[in-house]
């Protein structure tokens, strides 16, 4: 079975962005526990995971405790499943994953499923988009389902804020967590840093040692972006070239005000002028303007 890279079909997406209620009716859609009447039971065994899951991680305990809401009320929400090609008696899973693996530790025999034909790049957008929607996925998992969305199914980020319901600021600085250091990743999978803690060390050289000293230290969010500047700042003085100091004297001399120049190699810089009174910034200003 392989996934399918195509142009993403308008009219095939229309209602997507609500998920399961798009495919199933809104009486299974999430927070609904009437019965569906598109609904049929199929034993545990039948079902197969799907291997396109953006979600990697499932809490035991959070399963457990599932396990015990199951035992107590049954599947509230049916499974939806897709057919396996040449096997009558075998469904794999688009979404409720989380729902089977607990009825497994629940010991339930049958589990309520609504069966779609899908092909596999339907049931990976939905998959992602489902899970997306319900929190399911930790930050570094959110931005490698967007990611996937967009490199497989040319989705820009302005469509994908759409299908799963978040910000387009969201989206952007939810990708931006792909950039971060594999060690860094790890600790947000496990949860040990929040996505906002995390974005604090975009770019940064010692991200690695820097998330350990979040984490150590307890930092909030704000802590932690301080610091991070503040080092940033030492970083860029420490490491201040005979060349850099040369200009920094030359052009404060042309300006008659101090001049800081901030080099941050490939990532470009930072010229700072710094001035007394209103006058001093007219002339600045002046000066730019016949530039």
């Amino acid at each position: 079975m392989t996934v399918e890279s195509r142009k993403p079909d308008d009219s095939r997406h229309r209602g997507l962005g609500r998920g399961l209620s798009a495919l199933i009716g809104d009486e299974a859609a999430p927070g609904k526990h009437e019965p569906n009447r598109h609904a049929r039971q199929v034993p545990v065994a039948f079902l197969r995971p799907n291997r396109f899951q953006p979600r990697k991680n499932f809490g035991s305990e959070e399963l457990h405790d599932l396990a015990n809401s199951i035992r107590e009320k049954g599947v509230l929400q049916p499974i939806l499943v897709r057919p396996i090609a040449g096997d009558s008696n075998a469904f794999e899973i688009v979404a409720g994953e989380r729902r089977w693996r607990a009825a497994q530790l629940a010991k339930l025999h049958d589990v309520p499923v609504i069966i779609r034909e899908m092909n596999d790049g339907e049931a990976l957008e939905l998959a992602i988009i489902e899970n997306v929607q319900r929190a399911d996925l930790n930050a570094i998992e959110e931005a490698a389902a967007y990611h996937e969305l967009m490199e497989r199914f040319f989705y820009t980020q302005d469509r994908v804020s759409q299908e799963v319901g978040k910000s387009r600021s969201h989206v952007a600085n939810t990708l931006r967590l792909l950039k971060l250091p594999e060690t860094v990743k790890a600790m947000v999978r496990d949860r040990q840093l929040s996505a906002g803690h995390a974005r604090t060390l975009i770019g940064v050289g010692d991200a690695e040692a820097r998330a350990r000293e979040i984490i150590k230290g307890a930092l909030n969010v704000r802590q932690a972006e301080r610091r991070s500047e503040s080092k940033s700042r030492v970083s860029y003085v420490v490491t201040k070239d005979a060349d850099t100091k040369a200009l920094e004297e030359s052009t404060s001399n042309v300006l008659g005000l101090k001049v800081q120049i901030l080099h941050k190699g490939e990532k470009g810089g930072e010229v700072r002028v710094s001035y007394r009174t209103l006058e001093q910034l007219d002339e600045v200003v002046r000066r730019l303007s016949k530039v």
